[in-house]
């Protein structure tokens, strides 16, 4: 079958690629679709270590075909939603209802991918992210996988399992933002999006999205934002604090660029908090002013939204199908799985919100 591999620091569209078959836990997907994220870049330029030669993807939607013994909750036929936190249900943070801080699968990788090498042999390829969806099919934990009806586009449906997760949750979940509090989202990608029209969703005061690129707006303002910033050759703290003298109630980082995590927490009203979701190089440092902190400010992580994917997928699919959750307009274009690389560029241009593989 097909597969987008990463190798020698290279992405490439490759035949030859098998999934080995379920184990008593496990089951294979047929993808339907898969988001180009970030982070999937973010593993071809160095940003994210990751060993190759590795299937990437992480964020698809597909179709059952086969189960493992031990599989009750989905069936071969069922469509599903896919998502990375293959956790194992047991361990203290799974106990407590944090899925996304087990520490019995956290930082596991495995090699479920083969293909015929140069001599002859069989070679393993990584997953990457525990679901490898830039691929025909996959093989995943039944815990990945969440039902959904198939009236929902496979395009959208794909976008949930990342996008949708990390932006939407990281309001809701994380930082649990009340009706009529300020948020500022710095970034309007596809996060950015998500984080955007969860404030909306929270019923957030006023909404404000930052981003360099002026094409962003009109997506901003349609999934929420009440005002958008281009704050290029500008004072972005100074532009924030023209519109929210005391500062904003929460901020979302949604870039990973060090200047921007600084301003993120010079933002902040007195018991404010900056979320960050952006992801910048492993070694990279931040800085903030230690004496604002004092005012009962918080600087706080978040990993997929600190979700719970089994609950969240369906709650946010009910949205959708209610039109109060926006899915089809995330999705900007699509593309065949060989032109992986047009979408890359499309995406790095700026021009896309989410681009999707189909296959």
């Amino acid at each position: 079958m097909r597969a987008a591999v990463f190798e020698g620091g290279k992405l490439e569209v490759v035949d030859g690629i098998e999934v080995r078959g379920p184990r008593s836990d496990e089951i294979v997907v047929r993808i339907g679709a898969a988001g180009l994220c970030h982070s999937d870049l973010s593993v071809v330029n160095g940003t994210i270590p990751f060993p190759g030669p590795a299937v990437l993807g992480h964020e698809g939607a597909g179709v059952v075909e086969e189960i493992g013994a031990a599989v009750t909750r989905v069936k071969a036929g069922d469509h599903v939603c896919l998502t990375t936190i293959n956790n194992c249900g047991v361990c203290p943070a799974c106990s407590a209802g944090r899925p996304t801080m087990c520490r019995g699968t956290f930082g596991k990788i495995s090699k479920p991918f083969t293909r015929e090498a140069a001599d002859g042999s069989t070679e393993k390829l990584f997953s990457f992210a525990n679901t490898s969806v830039f691929t025909e099919r996959v093989v995943i934990k039944e815990v990945q996988a969440v039902p959904i009806p198939e009236d929902v586009p496979m395009a959208s449906a794909a976008l949930v399992g990342c996008g949708v997760l990390t932006g939407v949750g990281a309001v809701l979940n994380r930082a649990k933002v009340r009706i009529g509090e300020t948020v500022v989202v710095i970034g309007v990608g596809g996060i950015g999006l998500n984080a955007i029209q969860g404030a909306r969703i929270a019923r957030a005061g006023r909404i404000i999205a930052v981003d360099t690129n002026p094409r962003k707006e009109e997506a901003a303002r349609q999934f929420g934002a009440t005002d958008f910033l281009d704050p290029s050759g500008q004072d972005l703290v100074q532009l924030i604090k023209d519109l929210l003298p005391h500062g904003a109630d929460y901020v979302f980082e949604c870039v990973g660029h060090p200047a921007l995590i600084r301003a993120a927490t010079d933002l902040l009203a007195w018991s404010g908090t900056a979320v960050l979701l952006g992801v910048p190089r492993s070694d990279a440092e931040g800085t903030f002013l230690v004496s604002g902190m004092y005012m009962d400010k918080t600087i706080m992580g978040c990993r997929y939204g600190t979700s719970h994917p089994q609950f969240d997928v369906e709650r946010y699919v009910d949205l959708y199908r209610k039109g109060e959750l926006l899915l089809d307009e995330l999705v900007t274009k699509t593309y065949p799985l060989e032109h992986i690389h047009e979408a890359i560029h499309d995406l790095e241009s700026g021009s896309l919100a989410r681009g999707v593989l189909l296959l």
